[in-house]
């Protein structure tokens, strides 16, 4: 199998993994080539739940499959087709996909693994947590697919919205103070409206939340990173998850870091289409920073542990 310090040439490729109706959604696959077998990541990109598409992350995706892991970054239904939870069941159907073509992109069923950068992060953990939810699993995978779930090996988080409800309530506060706070403000609020229906919702679908009500969940490896310096994460709801994980029974590995405490705000939000404001969330867009270094390091090293 290969390490985290091998390096591999690639292949890049978008294909169709799931339609709804006329509206294809699409994966861009980043393959090692080698004979391996790697260990497979389904990629969730950041945005509030709202913004971007798989093409964002794409040099931390390739820099990853360099290194021997299959990435496969998934568009998923987003506001204003689909909110919650039917983002969740298009992600639950793609890590089935990812199971039942693993062994074509020379990986195997029971090292496919899921990695999320902030409301991706949060998705990959609410996925990894809850895979047999009724509600994430209604989409069945093509007549004769061969009979997979949607566990997963492990779970890698980049500052995640670990509790939606909490982060909602932590920017209304920052703007009923008034002016000036973090320009983030102004753009989360209205996403976090648009995906979710409701404060209630914004709970049900919290993974802090889940653990504190004792809800039965699966528990697999996750690599929390985050910026401690960052101001759109709170550290608290942080340091809720990780104590309520490991009470669990969870493992969980925190990697902390400084780079740069408003990676999440795009840096001039009106000039852009809202599509296109992308979320660098601890690169400080900079691929060559120590800490985008570091970063890329312990994803490697983490994926690679996971599948021994």
């Amino acid at each position: 199998m290969a390490t985290a310090a091998s390096m591999y040439d690639i292949t890049i490729e978008d294909v169709e993994y799931l339609r709804h109706g006329d509206m294809p959604l699409l994966a861009r696959l980043f393959l090692p080539r080698g004979s391996g077998p790697f260990p497979l990541t389904v990629e969730l990109h950041g945005g509030a739940w709202c913004l971007g598409n798989r093409l964002q992350d794409s040099d931390l995706n390739a820099t990853l499959a360099q290194s021997g892991i299959v990435v496969v970054a998934i568009d998923f239904r987003m506001p204003p087709v689909a909110g919650y939870p039917a983002t969740l069941a298009d992600i639950n159907y793609a890590i089935r996909w990812c199971k039942v073509q693993a062994t074509r992109w020379n990986s195997r069923p029971d090292w496919v693994g899921i990695f999320g950068l902030s409301s991706g992060g949060h998705m990959a953990m609410l996925a990894a947590m809850r895979p047999h939810d009724p509600r994430y699993a209604a989409i069945p995978l093509p007549a004769g697919s061969p009979a997979v779930d949607a566990r997963v090996r492990f779970v890698v988080m980049g500052a995640p919205v670990i509790d939606p409800l909490g982060r909602y309530h932590y920017a209304k506060q920052l703007k009923e103070k008034g002016k000036p706070y973090p320009e983030f403000v102004d753009l989360v609020l209205p996403l976090h409206d648009k995906f979710w229906p409701s404060e209630e919702a914004m709970a049900e679908g919290s993974p802090v939340r889940a653990l504190e009500r004792g809800e039965r969940v699966e528990l697999p490896p996750v690599l929390y990173i985050q910026d401690t310096r960052d101001i759109v994460h709170p550290r608290g709801d942080l340091d809720r998850f990780v104590a309520q994980y490991r009470q669990a029974g969870g493992q969980v590995a925190l990697e902390l870091f400084e780079g740069a405490s408003d990676g999440f705000v795009p840096r001039d939000p009106s000039s852009h289409p809202a599509a296109q404001i992308l979320q660098r969330m601890y690169e400080n867009r900079d691929p060559a920073s120590q800490a985008a270094q570091r970063v890329r390091e312990k994803i490697m090293t983490f994926i690679h542990q996971q599948a021994r």
